[in-house]
C-alpha cells in the first residue's frame, strides 16, 4: 500500500490528467465489451462466456489488414465488421441450438470455443506475442493538458467509445428495430406472433455484440500486445462492469466500466498489489447495497 503516491498523484494536476486519461481508455475498452455482452444477454437471455474472443479476433484483424493496407480506418473497419461476420455465423449454427437450455450447457459451449478460438488465432497467427505498432497518423507530439500528458491517440479511442455509446443508447430507444430488438428482449413469443423474425434478431444482436467486441479489439492494438487468449482477461472485467451496472442496462455498462476504468488507473498507484482485488471489492460492496447492479431492474 502506498498511499503517500495516492495523495501525491490526487493533489498534482499533471498526475491526475495523466491518470484519468489512461482511466478512460481502460473504462472505454471495457464499455465496448462489456456492453455488447450486456446486449446479448439482456435480448437472448445467454451469458455469452466467448464473448472475449471476439475482443481477440478483432485485434487480429486489424492487426493484419493495417499491415495489408496501412490504413487504421480500414483496420478498424476489418476487426468490427470480420467479428461481426463471426458472431453471426457462431450464434446461428452453435448457439441458436442451446437457446432455452440449461446455464450449464450454454456455459459449456461457450467455453468450449474460448479454447477452440484460441488454438485457431495459434495456427493462423503464431503463439508468440504480436504487435500492430501505433499507427503514423497518432506518432506525433503529444497533447498537454494541465501538465498532464494525453497522447492524441487515445482521444479518438474514448471520442469512437462515446460516440457508440450515443448511437446505441439513441438507436435502442427511438429507433423502430430498436423497439423491435427491446420488445423481443421482453416478449419473443408476442413478437413471433407479429410476423417478425425472432431468430434474424437474435443473430443480429449477436453479431452487434460480436462487433462492439472486435471494434474495442481494434482499437486496442495499437497500444496492447497481441497473443492469443488476449481475450479471457478483458472478458473477465467486462462481466464485472456488467454486474456493478445492472446485466441488460447500456447506462450502466458505461457507468460500470468508467468507475472499473479509473479504479484501475488510480488504484494501481495506492494499492500496486491489490488492484485487481480492488475491482472485486468494489463489486461486492455495491451487489450487497443493490443486488440488481446499478442501473438493473428487478426480475418481474
Amino acid at each position: 500500500m502506498d498511499l503517500d503516491a495516492l495523495t501525491g498523484c490526487l493533489s498534482s494536476s499533471a498526475c491526475l490528467v495523466t491518470q484519468t486519461t489512461s482511466g478512460l481508455i481502460i473504462g472505454m475498452l471495457l464499455f465496448l465489451v462489456a456492453v455488447g455482452l450486456t446486449l446479448i444477454f439482456g435480448v437472448l437471455k445467454v451469458v455469452n462466456f466467448s464473448h472475449g474472443a471476439f475482443y481477440m479476433f478483432g485485434a487480429y484483424f486489424a492487426m493484419t489488414a493495417y499491415h495489408l493496407t496501412d490504413s487504421f480506418a480500414l483496420a478498424m473497419l476489418a476487426g468490427a465488421a470480420g467479428t461481426a461476420i463471426l458472431g453471426l455465423i457462431f450464434e446461428r449454427v452453435f448457439m441458436s441450438r442451446v437457446y432455452g437450455a440449461d446455464v450449464l450447457m450454454q456455459l459449456l459451449v461457450c467455453y468450449a470455443f474460448v479454447l477452440i478460438f484460441d488454438d485457431v488465432v495459434r495456427l493462423i497467427w503464431g503463439p508468440e506475442f504480436k504487435s500492430m505498432g501505433m499507427p503514423s497518423a497518432f506518432q506525433v507530439m503529444p497533447l498537454f493538458i494541465a501538465g498532464g500528458v494525453v497522447p492524441p491517440y487515445y482521444l479518438l479511442l474514448i471520442g469512437v467509445a462515446l460516440a457508440m455509446a450515443v448511437v446505441l443508447g439513441i438507436g435502442l430507444s427511438r429507433s423502430r428495430i430498436g423497439k423491435v430488438i427491446r420488445a423481443a428482449a421482453h416478449n419473443p413469443g408476442m413478437v413471433s406472433a407479429l410476423g417478425i423474425n425472432t431468430g434474424l434478431i437474435y443473430g443480429g444482436v449477436f453479431a452487434l455484440g460480436g462487433m462492439l467486441a472486435g471494434l474495442a479489439g481494434a482499437l486496442a492494438a495499437p497500444v496492447r500486445s497481441l497473443t492469443p487468449g488476449m481475450g479471457f482477461s478483458v472478458l473477465i472485467e467486462s462481466f464485472i462492469v456488467t454486474v456493478i451496472g445492472g446485466m441488460g442496462s447500456i447506462l450502466g455498462a458505461l457507468i460500470g466500466a468508467l468507475l472499473l476504468g479509473l479504479i484501475r488507473s488510480f488504484g494501481s498507484l495506492g494499492f500496486p498489489l491489490f488492484t485487481e482485488g480492488l475491482m472485486y471489492l468494489f463489486m461486492v460492496i455495491v451487489l450487497v447495497s443493490k443486488p440488481t447492479g446499478l442501473f438493473g431492474k428487478e426480475a418481474a
